[in-house]
């Protein structure tokens, strides 16, 4: 889509665009499902790029201290007591600029990757920078989505990091598309943009082909020793109108309300809801940052009537208009 019809779109009042996206959600998902997610910090802090919303960037003083790649055995046991609590995507995260062929570390990503794969759940992983030949390695071992999130728009990108351009960011998602893999692609707001940076992010993401399978919609959590420590919360109703504006612009998406839950309200999630998230981040801890707890986001989901998607079975979209979805899942 263009900037000027996302604009659009996005300045809808605002009664009417959130009626707008429920249509668009419901002629696209048939039942009131919201996909549950675990992400896994395995690789935390000393980090050499420089991303200023980030606590794991060797360059600011932030309280995080560096960790060794966790073990395949230690990943597998925290993914399986994961499945045990309804998660059925699960999400690697490490703290480093990109993944190399034939480096020991990326020997037991892969080993991981095949180990959670045999669970039964889908895998995503975030590893930074990757080449062709990494992604296809990773497409083999059982990863179904690779995440790697465009943040703002290509004129703030510099502002936020200088280690790294935008076009690297689109160089590593070409070769994650043509691996196979699915795209998983969103950003971050709150981190000193304008509502019109969001837009032109988004202008961005509805222009990727094949389009991304999810989007996550990070709000700043701003950490302690970043240079973004002191951005204010994300307002409500911008937060909703953005949501809404990617419900309607990538309709078979999954919309994930990502990072930042913890400074939304019950009623202010509701409305995500409701203008057409349906994935969220489920476990106490997001590679740093604080989630809501498990019972919360349970008894969230139970006042508001939504229920877990069942997992995708890896041939058929785990939504209701494929009857095979759901016979691959029995």
């Amino acid at each position: 889509m263009t900037l000027r019809e996302l604009q659009a779109i996005y300045e809808t009042p605002f009664f009417d665009l959130i009626a707008r996206s429920r249509k668009a959600y419901l002629d696209h998902w048939k039942k009131s499902e919201v996909q549950l997610c675990t992400l896994l910090s395995i690789k935390t802090g000393g980090c050499s790029e420089d991303c200023g919303y980030c606590a794991q960037s060797a360059r600011y003083n932030t309280g995080v201290e560096r960790e060794t790649l966790m073990s395949p055995e230690a990943i597998e046991a925290v993914a399986v007591r994961a499945r045990e609590n309804g998660s059925t995507r699960f999400c690697m995260g490490a703290a480093w600029k990109g993944v190399r062929n034939g480096d020991p570390r990326f020997e037991s990503v892969l080993e991981s990757v095949r180990r959670v794969a045999k669970l039964g759940m889908e895998v995503c992983v975030t590893l930074g920078q990757l080449g062709e030949k990494e992604a296809v390695q990773l497409k083999d071992a059982g990863v179904t989505a690779y995440n790697h999130n465009i943040d703002t728009s290509p004129e703030h990108y510099p502002n936020i990091v200088t280690t790294h351009t935008f076009q690297d960011r689109l160089d590593t998602i070409g070769h994650v598309q043509k691996s196979g893999m699915s795209v998983c692609c969103g950003g971050i707001i709150g981190m000193g943009e304008t509502e019109l940076d969001r837009l032109k992010m988004l202008e961005v993401l509805t222009n990727f082909d094949p389009a991304p399978e999810s989007v996550p919609i990070n709000c700043l959590m701003p950490m302690p020793g970043t240079p973004l420590d002191e951005q204010p919360p994300v307002d409500i109703f911008q937060l909703v109108r953005l949501i809404a504006t990617t419900r309607i612009a990538l309709p078979r998406a999954k919309v994930r309300l990502s990072a930042g839950r913890t400074r939304l309200t019950r009623e202010g999630q509701a409305l995500c809801f409701f203008a057409g998230a349906n994935s969220i981040f489920y476990g106490d801890k997001l590679l740093t940052a604080a989630n809501p707890g498990v019972d919360d986001d349970r008894a969230l989901l139970d006042e508001l009537g939504l229920t877990p998607q069942p997992p995708y079975c890896g041939e058929h979209p785990a939504d209701s208009e494929c009857g095979a979805a759901m016979a691959c899942l029995s």
